[in-house]
């Protein structure tokens, strides 16, 4: 039993993209695995491991930051302070969701996050900063706990922007099924 646990916990915490797989065998045998199953496996199935934000390539720290606050910047095309502040966030390493004002309906969904229609606006948790001011900015960041220069892993790819009316409550669909 111990040795199970052993390897089990050896198994998660050995890398974040670490992948598990689970076959049963011709005598129908469960077994799990960090190799894949053999060519003989009746029913086999495959698992990315990951924990507290590791499927989005961040470190613990950051994934966990970026979890209790995170960071959206809403910004627009053709906007010179929009591209320095996603160029602030990005220089400083600060992982960030962003959303992107072309219409009517994601002005809507701006002001519905805290807005007043200025831009860039940032939203660091609880912290709402309409306009781009570098040090209110940094001091937002600062204050939730992200780090002053950049530990993002060398690989991480920021995401492309969203447009801002296709994640807001209002827009969104249930299934009352």
């Amino acid at each position: 039993m111990k040795t199970k646990l052993f390897l089990l916990s050896m198994l998660l915490t050995a890398s974040a993209y670490a992948e598990m797989y689970k076959w049963v065998d011709a005598n129908g045998k469960v077994t799990y695995s960090d190799m894949p199953p053999p060519a003989s496996a009746r029913q086999s199935q495959k698992k990315a491991l990951s924990t507290d934000g590791a499927e989005s390539g961040l470190p613990y720290s950051l994934a966990s930051l970026n979890r209790d606050h995170p960071v959206i910047l809403y910004s627009a095309s053709q906007c010179g302070p929009c591209d320095d502040g996603r160029a602030l966030l990005k220089n400083r390493g600060i992982p960030f969701s962003e959303k992107s004002i072309a219409t009517n309906s994601d002005m809507a969904a701006l002001k519905q996050a805290g807005g007043d229609g200025r831009l860039p606006y940032l939203s660091v948790g609880s912290t709402r900063l309409n306009a781009l001011n570098a040090q209110e900015w940094n001091n937002a960041l600062t204050a939730a706990g992200y780090p002053e220069s950049s530990r993002l892993p060398g690989n991480y790819r920021f995401p492309q922007a969203q447009p801002a009316a296709a994640t807001t409550p209002s827009s969104a669909t249930t299934d009352t099924k």
